[in-house]
């Protein structure tokens, strides 16, 4: 087992992180930008090194300066948590090229499920579902047009280093295919630096539904279940659920084991996601995220497994410690992510909390990095703080998340909190009849 873990990541995963390695004895050390001095992880970890200014160039992407951390600490290994250098295969390599323990998956799984077009190749060899598109990059408009014909409208372009919903773009007709082509490519290269993108058909009303998987290197590989994330901005995630309403159990089971023999067949080594949209009863893989999710944690409530643990102990190469047949589904469980947002026009807000107050009780969670006094800065991601709820049905954890958001008091900026307020009393919301264009169909009326 490790002797101590280096934590490149800031925020609520950076807290999740170190508490699982307090659990387990290992030792721990926080690197952090200028302005994250007083953040919570930074405080309660072991030690701590400032890697750079604020900006996420110059600090929680600067790889030399948290290599150099490591070796100055003399950490054995590094967890990148989520976002910012998780899914870097040049990252994860100069790690491993250091001798220092990546806790993540093999570079190579990285690479291949970072290229979506290199990614939905392997899928479809490994008996994975997708949706009918381009066999890879586009480049010449009628080449797109003869491909439409072919798999209809309307259309979606993606960046093949796409994510978090850049790069994407819709053409309804031949008339919207110029336009649509070369926003996505200007998107992706603005986002990703490679501007090549590619076309599949665009689902008009499903769901986004992810499995979770985790696998040792001894060949085991067992899923938790799925994950519904349909209510989304954007592309972004806002509030996400476990079980599905919109599932069958024949359903569940079918592409849960779908999705465990793939990931087998792969060789794929640590946690992962498998990304689905849903319609009509069929699923069509987007991606794999090759990273711990920040909606994990539903799924540790609905089976009591630590999925950050389970991370760390196969990566120091021990074996998984339960098997497919001991994995039990208990009750629902929902998260609610409370970005520092105006839930009006979604507006970052940065500024100090004056008053906090987090909710408790039974089947209550809260994952966060603030505190009374706390300044969110503007130069990160907006999401301040998780409510998870768990609950043994989904009406009670819809009663029950009511009154967790009721009490919850951050008093000093604006957060979506209100919103998830107000979905919890949409009728379609409360029967589960919500597809992934639902929230930006109803803003207004919400």
């Amino acid at each position: 087992m490790f002797k101590k873990v280096l934590i490149a990541n800031r925020g609520d995963i950076a807290i999740r992180i170190l508490r699982a390695c307090k659990m387990m004895n290992i030792r721990t050390v926080a690197v952090h930008s200028v302005v994250d001095e007083s953040l919570m992880h930074v405080k309660f970890a072991d030690e701590s090194v400032c890697i750079g200014p604020n900006k996420s160039a110059d600090s929680y992407l600067n790889i030399a300066a948290i290599l150099s951390a490591a070796e100055l600490t003399g950490a054995d290994a590094i967890h990148p948590g989520v976002g910012f250098l998780s899914e870097n295969e040049r990252f994860a390599r100069m790690v491993l090229d250091h001798g220092i323990k990546f806790i993540g998956p093999d570079p190579k799984h990285i690479s291949m499920m970072g290229d979506k077009i290199t990614a939905k190749q392997t899928m479809i060899k490994y008996g994975i579902p997708t949706v009918k598109g381009s066999d890879g990059s586009l480049n010449s408009i009628d080449e797109i047009k003869k491909l439409a014909e072919e798999i209809k409208y309307p259309i979606l372009f993606k960046a093949v280093s796409g994510g978090g919903g850049k790069g994407m773009k819709v053409a309804f007709s031949q008339s919207e295919i110029e336009n649509a082509f070369k926003l996505a490519k200007s998107e992706a290269k603005a986002n990703f630096g490679n501007d090549a993108v590619y076309m599949e058909r665009y689902l008009m009303k499903p769901r986004h539904i992810e499995i979770q998987i985790i696998a040792d290197s001894f060949g085991n590989v067992v899923h938790l279940g799925e994950r519904d994330c349909s209510i989304q901005r954007n592309h972004q995630k806002l509030l996400e659920e476990s079980p599905s309403v919109a599932l069958t159990p024949k359903h569940r089971k079918e592409i849960g084991e779908i999705a465990r023999k793939a990931i087998k067949k792969l060789g794929y080594v640590g946690v992962g996601t498998l990304e689905f949209l849903y319609e009509n009863g069929e699923f069509f893989f987007m991606e794999m995220n090759t990273r711990l999710q920040v909606e994990h944690s539903i799924s540790e409530e609905v089976t009591g497994i630590d999925l950050v643990k389970e991370q760390i102990r196969i990566a120091s190469g021990e074996k998984l410690s339960f098997e497919q047949k001991d994995v039990v589904f208990r009750g629902h469980a929902m998260e609610f992510r409370i970005n520092a947002e105006n839930p009006e026009n979604f507006m970052p807000s940065a500024g100090k909390i004056e008053e906090l107050f987090f909710p408790g009780g039974n089947g209550i969670r809260v994952d966060s990095h603030i505190y009374g006094g706390y300044v969110v800065p503007p130069f990160y991601d907006s999401l301040v703080a998780k409510l998870i709820v768990h609950a043994d049905g989904r009406n009670d954890c819809i009663m029950k998340a009511r009154c967790a958001l009721d009490e919850l008091v951050i008093d000093g900026i604006f957060t979506t909190a209100e919103l998830h307020k107000k979905l919890l009393r949409n009728q379609d919301i409360i029967s589960g009849n919500f597809d992934i264009h639902w929230l930006e169909n109803n803003l207004g009326r919400l």
